[in-house]
């Protein structure tokens, strides 16, 4: 695996599965992978989970690991092609990247949606540029449009705590007072659409998703209709993809609740975190025994692992 942008490029799901399950049974199996060699995290975002997960993944694996906090202690960056460089950024990201590139051997980058322009978040402007000037091999930690290292951590949950072997699973939007990007849920959806699970979007009117992500998906904008019977419950909130970046509803009607988890399958609850409370999920929820957040947040460093593993693996 040469860059890792997708949940896509892992291939087969159940064979990445399987060594996943290899990784989280034996985690310093395979640190003659990383023996001297360097992994530079690059982060635009803020980041609890992400960084924690994924700094553990490389040191798990013998490797160093430098941080790069690119809004605290750097120069600022400019990231857009052509201008005049007499504000307050110092330093082109084209100049920034392959110097980044001198002092590690991988590279991982968080980089959100800006919702500044559709089609820049679409074209993945600055996950795309560490790929092509970095020279090395680049990993997403999130990016504008997709969160894989999320969506495998959610689907090894998944598949840890399923009890058939094509469970359903429902992913709803959720209130929230801020716009977010669609990565999260983008990225699951594409990372359902490899398994075998019988898959639904739930979410209001306004708030389908990129079509490129949903096709043959069901989306219903009927909540209760779509908890029915579910498995596994993934809330997550997300702005407009139609009217780019645009808070449409803050209806708490669809917050996850114990009276909606009461019309599935006795699911267990998911969601990527950092969660609002009583605005995505209620108390009850969130901290009941068929909650899976703290399982889910754990199993981030074993996505993480198996993915700096196989790219370690290709050098």
């Amino acid at each position: 695996m040469k860059h890792f942008t997708s949940i896509k490029q892992l291939g087969n799901l159940e064979e990445a599965l399987k060594d996943a399950a290899l990784v989280k049974s034996n985690p310093f199996g395979h640190q003659e992978l990383g023996k001297n060699r360097t992994c530079l995290l690059v982060f635009f975002d803020n980041s609890l989970r992400t960084r924690l997960s994924t700094q553990k993944a490389a040191l798990n694996l013998g490797m160093n690991v430098i941080v790069l906090d690119v809004n605290q202690g750097a120069w600022k960056l400019e990231t857009e092609r052509g201008v005049i460089m007499d504000g307050d950024k110092s330093e082109h990201l084209l100049e920034a990247i392959p110097v980044m590139g001198c002092y590690c051997d991988i590279i991982g980058v968080r980089s959100f949606a800006r919702f500044e322009s559709r089609e820049d978040d679409y074209n993945e402007v600055i996950l795309n540029q560490f790929i092509n000037y970095s020279g090395r091999p680049v990993f997403s930690m999130e990016a504008a449009t997709r969160h894989p290292l999320q969506t495998f951590a959610d689907i090894i949950t998944i598949e840890e705590h399923k009890t058939k072997p094509r469970p359903k699973v429902v992913m709803t939007w959720a209130p929230h007072p801020k716009a977010l990007p669609q990565a999260v849920p983008n990225s699951f959806a594409e990372g359902m659409a490899m398994g075998n699970y019988d898959f639904v979007i739930a979410n209001p009117e306004g708030y389908d998703l990129n079509p490129a992500f949903t096709k043959g998906i069901p989306v219903l904008h009927n909540q209760d209709e779509a908890l029915e019977g579910a498995d596994f419950v993934y809330a997550k909130n997300w702005a407009s993809y139609e009217h780019y970046g645009q808070v449409l509803s803050r209806d708490r009607s669809w917050t996850v609740t114990k009276e909606k988890m009461a019309l599935t399958n006795d699911a267990f609850f998911l969601h990527c975190l950092p969660v609002r409370r009583n605005m995505i999920v209620s108390d009850e929820v969130i901290e009941s025994p068929r909650s899976l957040v703290i399982p889910e947040a754990a199993n981030r460093v074993v996505s993480a692992q198996t993915v700096i593993q196989k790219i370690l693996e290709s050098l």
